[in-house]
């Protein structure tokens, strides 16, 4: 678990690389849109594979964590314990997004799949969770040490149908799930995803920050260069989620090593 910060130091925000899995392969989020993914093309992996990109991460810039969502257990299929081992095998530990919905999912998905101490956490995503009273149950199941509740937008808005969720702001929703007993907390735009348009959850994350000044954040979307993550650092985040900007280069291994710890 990374150490909270406040946004009164503003010191430098760590990388975490992303692999966005479908269909047994890595691909390139891009606004949102899973239905366009595509295989990713990366100046570091020779293919899409899970474990020939994971080792990419390692080899070329040495990270120890990755965030996986596992888009087709999002949607409701079996997760790809098979990708997640071999990822693990790279080895990085695992932030597992796999579509918790409820305490009992949340139970079946905290043992881990064989995964061990590699399930460094488990994202309970707000576009997979109906209820709001399950939040606490789930909390549990997984254990607070490990749980992280994502704040799933799309321009700016609440990324769920349910009225709960549709009838509160981003902050609102931040309160709900600290309240819950999550002390670890994600902040995505998916529509800043993949698109090299800037980050779109800045202003999220400081308003997160001020009200919540213990809790891990995380944010990401829409990172072009180095210099797009001092917009997170200047909101307090500790770590910033990085695809795209990875795989064509212009973040480099000096980069990450400036920004991760040894």
């Amino acid at each position: 678990m990374l150490n909270p910060k406040s946004e009164i130091q503003s010191p430098r925000s760590s990388i975490l690389p992303v692999i966005d899995l479908k269909g047994g392969v890595v691909v390139r989020g891009v606004a949102g849109r899973r239905n366009e993914y595509l295989p990713v093309e990366s100046c570091f992996a020779s293919d899409a594979r899970p474990a020939t990109v994971a080792r990419g991460l390692v080899q070329r810039y040495s990270f120890r964590q990755v965030y996986v969502a596992d888009l087709d257990a999002i949607a409701g299929a079996e997760p790809n314990w098979q990708a997640f081992r071999e990822i693990a095998a790279a080895p990085l530990r695992l932030l597992l997004d796999v579509g918790v919905a409820d305490t009992q999912r949340a139970k079946q998905l905290a043992a881990g799949g064989g995964l061990g101490k590699a399930l460094a956490g488990l994202i309970v995503g707000l576009e997979s969770v109906r209820r709001g009273d399950h939040l606490p149950g789930i909390v549990r199941a997984i254990g607070d040490v490990r749980a992280i509740f994502s704040i799933d937008l799309m321009e700016g808005r609440p990324l769920n149908s349910a009225a709960m969720w549709r009838e509160r702001s981003p902050q609102q929703i931040a309160d709900v799930a600290v309240s819950a007993g999550f002390r670890r907390l994600i902040a995505l735009d998916l529509a800043a995803v993949g698109v090299d348009d800037g980050p779109r959850a800045v202003a999220i994350c400081h308003s997160i920050r001020r009200a919540h000044p213990d809790i891990e954040l995380i944010s990401g979307g829409g990172v072009r260069q180095v210099a797009d993550l001092c917009a997170f650092d200047d909101a307090g985040c500790n770590a910033v989620l990085v695809a795209s900007a990875l795989h064509a280069g212009r973040i480099s291994p000096a980069d990450v090593a400036r920004r991760n710890d040894p």
